[in-house]
């Protein structure tokens, strides 16, 4: 019998990716409308919002148009709705859902319920009331969907909340307004009340699918499904619900003990990269250096079973002391003339064709602006690709400035202003009259984007990057003029496969954190990822030689156990990161649209940086200021 899942109180499913993870909540969803059409009943469904149920909806309507997977018999009721705010706001629930499901289905419109964000706050209580008879005039929910926010909220049912909550208006902790920013120009806009159906009011459903993507979910994921049950995690309630299941991608399950510590969870193969990542996180778990840990501690610990299998704990500390030491270069390229087999980097070629993808337009310093700076300082050809124009990240301050800056440089030089003048009037009057459900003008964006594409050049100028070799992608995925992007296209592609073709590099380096409250860094490595796999299948040779190292954004690091070459950095070397950071001036102090981390990027930057290089230094290797750190991909 298997003990992999012996921690879990709630059923679990994993899938390698969101994908996958929503295909099967959707092939659920459509069994359950197509055995209650076949029993000539209505099938009543329970929706949320958030950015966890969206490719989910994007496979419900691909069912409806491709499968003929019909909703007419179906009743939806959703979970909640920020208050005040208008049906047509562009973050209104009530858009979300027409957007991106019940626009594009057969559904009938008296069928759609979802909780009104325009009621008169005195027929709240009333409205609320009628929403909870709605539910069970139609016969109580037969499949409710959930996501999950990071402080275990359910429905916007925050920490605290009561398992006897019905339908009612709420207070949005800080925490979950500070994590919706992203969905708003800054935290002021976030409404600070919301509509949302009780805990009571969830429990009712016949069956409860709950989805979560991404490592920002991984720990309250672990404290609902493993910990005790308490309304301090209302997800974790859900364990007394019968029929209630987890769907997770492989992020989202990472503090999951069958992950974390799948040691403790029955036999093992005992490959070294568990052992590293079994003995590092005991040791920082009992603050030892590596070469400290003793017996008695693998035995306390529940590692007795690595003991009996590979011998005594010194050479095991060796073992895994070896591997960290070998992850540490200063020569991200491979260092010239001096055969290291155990070097993260091949020695040659040299110098490599090097390309840094950036997903916006200052993730390449943010995120590796130290290795950025050595690999061209060592003689490597780099060039830097910015998929992205980055346009909805500068303020609308900022941009009526630069206008007006252009206005006035014309004035000074005798130049015709007349049509910039023209251009910035109509700006600052569509700005000063925008509403909640307009987006930009093309104008104002090309104008945002050029900014972000003028400092993304004086950074790599700063660096010491040729002009020649700055790369502009602008991806059609990203141009909406919303936070909301779309899936990636074909074009998407083959604009990036032209651009590895033309450059033809022996080293890739790209961002790997999936943590991107937008999802934008996770799009532009899907992109990446399928361009260099059609370039392999077509058999192109230089691709052979190509290495892919992937980097961490302004969100997270690389768990220690992960990191296979890590850049150290001296206190020299962080100020001139700083410094090339700082260029990007519209992306400093307060900046629209940047997630639940208040600081500003090179704060972040420094403050992850250091953390790695603290975190070598307490296993007893050497201790730098800061540090980089990459994971390769192999293709």
């Amino acid at each position: 019998m298997s003990m992999v899942d012996s921690f879990e109180k709630i059923p679990v499913r994993i899938y390698p990716d969101l994908k996958e993870g929503s295909k099967f909540a959707a092939r659920e969803i459509a069994d359950l409308i197509r055995s209650k059409q076949a029993a000539g009943l209505p099938c009543i469904l329970g929706l949320a919002t958030g950015s966890s149920p969206r490719s989910l909806y994007a496979e419900l309507v691909r069912m409806h148009k491709e499968e003929g997977l019909s909703f007419k018999n179906v009743i939806t009721f959703n979970l909640d709705e920020y208050y005040p705010i208008e049906n047509d706001a562009l973050q209104s629930y009530n858009r979300f859902m027409h957007t991106h499901l019940f626009d594009h289905i057969d559904i009938d419109p008296k069928n759609i319920h979802i909780p009104n964000g325009e009621v008169p706050k005195e027929k709240i209580k009333a409205h609320c009331l009628e929403y909870e008879r709605m539910i069970e005039d139609a016969g109580g929910i037969d499949l409710q969907v959930l996501g999950i926010g990071n402080n275990g909220h359910i429905g916007f049912n925050e920490p605290g909340s009561s398992i006897n909550s019905r339908t009612r208006l709420v207070t949005l902790d800080t925490s979950t307004r500070i994590a919706n920013s992203h969905e708003f120009a800054n935290i002021s806009e976030v409404p600070r009340l919301a509509i949302t159906m009780g805990i009571s009011s969830i429990l009712k459903a016949k069956r409860i699918l709950l989805m979560a993507w991404g490592p920002a979910k991984a720990a309250v994921v672990q404290k609902a499904v493993e910990d005790n049950v308490t309304e301090q995690i209302p997800a974790s309630l859900l364990q007394q619900h019968n029929e209630s299941l987890f769907i997770l991608d492989e992020a989202a399950a990472a503090e999951l003990t069958r992950y974390k510590s799948p040691w403790l969870t029955g036999d093992l193969e005992w490959t070294p990269k568990m052992i590293r990542k079994a003995v590092v996180n005991m040791a920082l778990k009992v603050n030892k250096p590596l070469l400290s840990l003793t017996n008695i501690d693998y035995r306390d610990n529940g590692l007795g079973d690595l003991l009996v299998e590979k011998g005594d704990a010194y050479e095991i500390n060796l073992q895994v002391y070896y591997m960290l030491r070998d992850s540490i270069t200063g020569w991200p390229g491979g260092k010239p003339d001096l055969h290291l087999p155990n070097h993260p980097e091949r020695t040659k070629p040299y110098p490599k064709r090097c390309v840094i993808f950036s997903p916006h337009p200052d993730d390449d310093i943010i995120s590796m602006g130290g290795t950025f700076q050595r690999l061209h300082d060592q003689g490597h050809d780099v060039h830097v690709a910015y998929q992205t124009s980055g346009n909805i990240a500068v303020t609308d301050e900022f941009v009526t400035r630069f206008m007006d800056f252009a206005v006035g440089f014309e004035d000074m030089f005798g130049v015709d202003s007349k049509k910039s003048k023209a251009i910035l009037d109509q700006a600052r009057h569509y700005l000063r009259f925008k509403k909640s459900n307009e987006i930009d003008t093309p104008e104002i964006r090309s104008v945002k984007g050029l900014i972000r594409r003028c400092e993304a050049k004086a950074t790599c100028r700063y660096v010491g990057i040729k002009e020649e070799n700055i790369h502009f992608q602008n991806l059609p995925f990203y141009e909406t003029g919303t936070i909301e992007k779309k899936p990636m296209g074909e074009e998407d592609v083959k604009m990036t496969m032209e651009l590895l073709r033309a450059i033809k590099p022996h080293q890739v380096y790209c961002a790997g954190d999936l943590a991107d409250p937008h999802g934008t860094h996770k799009v532009c490595l899907d992109i990446i990822f399928e361009s260099l796999r059609r370039i392999k299948a077509a058999g192109d040779e230089w691709v052979k030689d190509c290495w892919v190292w992937l980097y961490k954004g302004a969100w997270q690091e690389w768990d220690l156990s992960e990191i296979e070459m890590a850049i150290p950095m001296s206190p020299d070397q962080v100020m001139k990161k700083r410094f090339g950071i700082f260029i990007h001036q519209s992306q400093k102090d307060m900046v629209p649209f940047q997630g639940s981390d208040s600081r500003e990027f090179w704060q972040r930057a420094e403050d992850r940086n250091a953390n790695t290089a603290n975190l070598y230094a307490q296993l007893g290797l050497t201790k730098y200021a800061a540090m980089e750190a990459f994971v390769r991909w192999h293709f």
